[in-house]
């Protein structure tokens, strides 16, 4: 496959535990994220825990012109699996469009942090899984992308961009060996879910991944686990006339609102 994978968002929660079961799989790990001091600490337990490599790559994914500074860094590694977790959510509490504070710094910075950092990573590093015939791109999105999801609409809007390219990107390049899949898992237990306590609807980072990796083969999408596939399911049957009725959003407004 590769000697290295790449994580994006590496500093905590599914990227981080992404980071930990590929490095236990016998891959070093570049791991990436905006705050060096976490990541140098995730470096040395991966380091300690493993006895794998592992390069750190400090960079903010929601700045512009970040990805020529990562190109010269990758540019010498065999890299056989990318994964692509890293994301923002700019708004904790369900809110309108227009109610997001700082509404315009706030589309950019979703545009180059859930968006456009997906699609010039693969830039970046999926030449060369095709030139070797060989590799693995995994996409995180969100299984509120499944439907149009009001009050987390720019979210939930970004993580169908991530769906749709990878699900053509796989169509392009599975003959050529490069698997390339969007995994979009509901509630995990992380700082975005606010550490809600762990359960079989929210598992841990750890519990997510284990599960995930199972599902590599399962085509160009996955929830991920069983439950949050099942997850899926209903909330695709839910007429959206419902999901989208005012009592609804008010409710998901304060369920949020008691949770923070």
């Amino acid at each position: 496959m590769g000697e290295w994978a790449v994580v994006t968002g590496a500093s905590e929660g599914i990227g981080r535990a992404y980071a930990f079961a590929l490095a236990e799989r016998g891959m070093n790990v570049v791991i990436m994220s905006r705050t060096k001091i976490t990541l140098d600490q995730v470096a040395k337990e991966i380091a300690d825990k493993t006895g794998q490599k592992v390069k750190v790559i400090v960079t903010d994914f929601t700045k512009e012109n970040v990805f020529g500074e990562i190109k010269d860094q990758l540019e010498d590694l065999n890299i056989g699996i990318l994964i692509n977790n890293v994301g923002m959510l700019p708004n904790f509490i369900p809110s309108t469009f227009l109610e997001c504070a700082d509404l315009d710094q706030t589309i950019t910075k979703v545009i180059n942090c859930n968006v456009k950092t997906m699609a010039k990573m693969c830039r970046i590093i999926l030449p060369g899984m095709a030139h070797r015939g060989k590799g693995l791109i995994v996409n995180i999105s969100s299984g509120v992308a499944c439907i149009p999801f009001p009050l987390y609409t720019l979210y939930s809007a970004s993580k169908v961009f991530v769906e749709r390219v990878s699900q053509g990107l796989h169509a392009e390049y599975k003959d050529k060996g490069v698997i390339i899949q969007a995994v979009a898992p509901f509630g995990v237990s992380t700082r975005m879910a606010c550490y809600v306590h762990t359960n079989i609807v929210t598992p841990s980072p750890e519990d997510f991944v284990k599960s995930s990796l199972c599902y590599l083969r399962a085509g160009d999408k996955t929830y991920g686990s069983v439950c949050h596939t099942l997850m899926g399911w209903v909330l695709q049957s839910v007429p959206l006339k419902l999901i989208h009725a005012e009592s609804m959003l008010h409710s998901l407004q304060h369920y949020v609102k008691k949770k923070h």
